[in-house]
């Protein structure tokens, strides 16, 4: 379909409400060239190619002040419904998007068009080219967040910056230990107050230039002057030796044990030193940014990659803020663009039981009746787990008593009757206040907070809903006395705890008193230098302050759901329980 498709609908919003299928509308050539912004002469082939196409007839007016006759042959409705397909259809997905916001489009046409949009999201394969370029695309219902390894502090901003950039080794979760990255080695003293890296050669940015052990040092600069929120973790570094282009040394002024998670977190993406990565994201990973804005992220695969090449072309990731799916589509369709029929076998469900809970916390920071104990204990028995997971069931699989699902497994639930919570909140001196709940935009936030005020209504407890379309922490801080929130864990769960205490970027940090957080940074303040065994055990300590006084109520752990196509090979979950994009390929068998 051409440009006449647009032009009928601009046509049509300039003129409505005089806008009637099938009647005559008085019009000039003088009306419709300010409407199309063109000659009159343009305005006059534009007219004609929509009478060819049967979506208009028009009567010139005969003689000077008579006016011409226009009419719509076609509803609105139906002429955006197919051109949105026609875009979509060819891979037009940013100009779709527009399009629904161009015009006015009600509530039944918006659902058909974002199901069709829905559609085009998972594997395509691309006709018209002996390489076979294979795409992935994957709707997201929020906009993207800071994607920058210095600043990072969302888990699928993170998940992305890992396929963009590397570290200097990776942590195994499933050994418990590290694998090379753009180190191919390295080794500590005796003591642990110094590391020596040792580089691999030959290792290409994604801008061509070869990196060497000044970019590993600027990197960590950058931390510094950026003042980034995870900086205290490197707090122990002295000195960084450049001792050769491939060996660069840390000298640290007391022990840390702990030193190599540090260097295996996304923090510590190795960045060019001569590129401003806010401006233009380049790092060593498989996959290159080709295109960043508002609307999509788009990965290109880099052939230059120092490890194996990634099988998938191109990825792209779309701002679709409407279509709200928490289910992530990784679904193949054929080189003709053709979804598979609604029904058929398109393949299975994986799920991902995640490392982390959804959880309360309180706004320390705003006076309130949430400052005394008994209330936030009458909450702790209103946010119940058991009674929430039976009630609200989805994909919450198992209550939460610590962000570890080994943790809460040990623990014996109970279910305390709803009138211990109105005594709880009668011996805090309750009196018919109003306590304010704040949640994102999210069908599993939406859900427990209607739950909760439910359950509120039942012993007299006044709790207002405050929905969040996006995290605004000046508006949580003036306006919320609880915010419901989600916390998952990297695979090196103990690195993904200490931040969790330590990061400045997040709730816990933004939420507590400084009293409070000082608590927690005693119980820490010997963690780098000690064991594996007797770091789990402070983290264990810290999870029970957090728990025993109320700051914290936590609530389930979650399962992820992926939905995959049966051709889909590769499958390799990574940290966060996203699939490890380089890894897929599809397998089309024999045809």
């Amino acid at each position: 379909m051409d440009n006449s498709s647009m032009n009928y609908l601009c046509l049509a919003a300039a003129l409505d409400p005089a806008f009637i299928i099938q009647q005559p509308i008085p019009v000039t050539i003088e009306q419709l060239t300010a409407i199309l912004c063109c000659t009159p002469r343009n305005v006059k082939f534009i007219l004609r190619k929509l009478e060819e196409q049967q979506l208009i007839t028009w009567i010139p007016g005969r003689g000077r002040g008579h006016y011409s006759q226009l009419t719509f042959l076609r509803s609105v409705d139906e002429v955006l419904e197919e051109k949105f397909q026609d875009m979509v259809s060819k891979g037009r997905i940013k100009p779709a998007i527009e399009l629904i916001g161009q015009y006015q489009v009600n509530e039944p046409l918006k659902e058909r068009l974002l199901t069709v949009l829905d559609k085009q999201m998972g594997f395509w394969s691309e006709p018209g080219s002996t390489s076979g370029q294979e795409v992935l695309r994957i709707s997201r219902n929020r906009p993207m967040e800071k994607l920058d390894p210095a600043m990072v502090y969302t888990a699928f901003e993170t998940y992305l910056l890992g396929h963009i950039c590397s570290t200097l080794i990776t942590y195994d979760a499933e050994n418990g230990g590290f694998m090379p990255g753009l180190a191919h080695t390295w080794e500590a003293n005796a003591d642990s107050t110094s590391y020596l890296f040792y580089l691999r050669k030959g290792v290409r940015f994604h801008h061509g230039r070869t990196m060497t052990s000044r970019d590993v040092k600027e990197t960590l600069q950058r931390l510094i002057g950026l003042d980034s929120p995870a900086i205290s973790h490197f707090k122990d570094i002295c000195h960084v030796g450049l001792e050769s282009d491939y060996r660069i040394r840390f000298d640290l002024v007391q022990p840390n044990t702990f030193f190599l998670h540090l260097f295996s977190s996304i923090y510590m993406s190795i960045l060019p030193y001569d590129v401003d990565f806010a401006a233009n994201p380049v790092g060593t990973g498989p996959y290159q940014v080709l295109d960043l804005n508002e609307d999509v992220l788009v990965l290109g695969a880099y052939d230059l990659y120092y490890g194996i090449r990634p099988l998938l072309d191109r990825v792209e990731i779309w701002y679709l803020p409407h279509l709200g799916s928490s289910v992530r589509q990784y679904q193949l369709t054929d080189a003709g663009h053709n979804p598979l029929p609604a029904g058929e076998d398109q393949g299975h469900s994986i799920d991902y039981p995640a490392l982390g809970c959804r959880y309360i916390l309180f706004n320390f920071k705003r006076e309130g009746l949430h400052q005394q104990q008994a209330v936030r204990q009458a909450l702790r028995i209103l946010y119940n787990q058991p009674a929430m997971i039976r009630e609200l069931g989805g994909n919450r699989i198992m209550p939460a008593d610590s962000f570890l699902p080994w943790k809460s497994s040990d623990h014996e639930f109970t279910e305390p009757p709803l009138e211990e919570a109105r005594a709880l909140l009668e011996a805090g001196g309750y009196g018919g206040e109003v306590l304010t709940i704040a949640y994102r935009t999210r069908k599993e936030d939406q859900e427990e907070a209607s739950w909760l005020l439910e359950r509120g209504r039942k012993i007299g407890l006044q709790l207002q809903l405050h929905p969040l379309t996006e995290y605004d922490l000046t508006d949580i801080m003036n306006h919320a006395d609880l915010l419901i929130a989600e916390e998952v864990l990297e695979d090196d769960w103990q690195w993904g705890m200490i931040n969790y205490f330590r990061n400045e970027s997040n709730y816990l940090h933004d939420l507590l008193l400084d009293r409070q957080k000082t608590t927690l940074k005693r119980v820490l303040n010997h963690f780098s230098r000690l064991p594996a065994e007797e770091r789990a055990e402070l983290l264990d300590l810290s999870e029970s302050k957090l728990r025993d006084n109320c700051w914290v109520l936590y609530g389930c752990h979650m399962n992820k759901k992926a939905q995959l196509s049966q051709n889909l090979f590769g499958l390799q979950t990574g940290s966060f329980g996203f699939l490890d994009i380089s890894k897929l390929w599809v397998k089309s068998g024999f045809q």
